[in-house]
């Protein structure tokens, strides 16, 4: 198997277990999987995989198959990422990943000064809740608020965002007390106990809501009460945190990139900047600004 291609569909499999899942991965099609699976057990002369209720597990051989493009997708990775490091030039692509939370409700106006600012660079933004894999490159530079990362990441630890317990204007001042409502996060572990320190204990939930943008538009459009992040909730015009409603400092906010690529002028440039513009409303981001 001299073809990455090959390796890199035992790895989608792999990751997945199903050939569906494996060719949205691969940005190719259901039917194109399975024709190159069946031409990959062909040419080895043995099963790779084998078709579970559960999904489709390796084989002894593809054990060892995996293996081996596991090590090929580290070399691949170490390669790309000391091509991009050793070029001199500011111009070129940066993928950032980041919250989306923090791109729309923080940072969005500070990224469109960057990108006006340097037109050569080719920014790219993936906004996830999930940390983006630097040793894959799946992004060059990340922004999270983590209480530990990976020890071999390099950058820069800031300051700890902070949350508090906000509800519509309108919300609270037309609705009768008891007939107020809470919105949580689903599937939460620490559900009960923020709601046993917040304000109204005993009040019930109207909604569990997983999405953190989806949570945070039900609050502002006066569907409850909830707990929120002060920047999100502190420059919205109509939300107004809750009477006796304490600051809750969370994790620290981080600026990370992968050590291979901490000379790159692009990414110190960019890593520079997204410090300064965070350092720049840190009151904003621990509470400390009221309206």
């Amino acid at each position: 198997m001299n073809d990455w291609n090959e390796y890199a569909l035992i790895l989608a499999i792999h990751r997945t277990r199903t050939l569906r899942a494996a060719a949205v991965l691969l940005n190719t099609t259901h039917t194109t999987v399975s024709r190159r699976l069946d031409a990959l057990h062909k040419r080895r002369g043995a099963l790779v995989f084998e078709k579970h209720p559960s999904g489709f597990v390796s084989t002894p051989l593809g054990k060892a198959l995996i293996s081996t493009a596991q090590e090929i997708e580290q070399l691949i990775g170490i390669s790309d990422r000391a091509q991009r490091a050793h070029v001199d030039s500011i111009n070129g692509p940066i993928t950032l990943s980041l919250s989306e939370a923090m791109a729309q409700y923080l940072l969005m106006p500070d990224i469109s000064e960057f990108i006006e600012s340097y037109p050569g660079i080719q920014l790219r933004i993936i906004c996830s809740e999930n940390l983006a894999n630097l040793d894959k490159s799946e992004a060059d530079i990340v922004i999270r608020g983590a209480k530990e990362l990976p020890e071999h990441l390099v950058g820069r630890r800031l300051f700890p965002f902070a949350l508090s317990y906000y509800g519509d204007e309108n919300y609270i001042k037309n609705t009768p007390f008891e007939n107020r409502r809470w919105i949580v996060p689903a599937n939460v572990t620490d559900q009960p106990t923020w709601l046993a320190n917040c304000p109204y204990p005993d009040l019930p939930i109207a909604f569990s809501i997983n999405d953190i943008v989806t949570r945070f538009t039900t609050l502002q459009q006066g569907y409850g009460l909830a707990r929120a992040a002060c920047f999100m909730a502190d420059t919205t015009d109509n939300l107004m945190r809750l009477p006796t409603a304490r600051i809750e400092e969370q994790v620290d906010i981080w600026v990370l990139t992968h050590p291979d690529l901490r000379e790159s002028p692009r990414i110190q440039l960019l890593m520079n900047f997204l410090v300064n513009a965070l350092k720049k409303k840190e009151d904003l981001i621990r509470g400390r600004l009221t309206k």
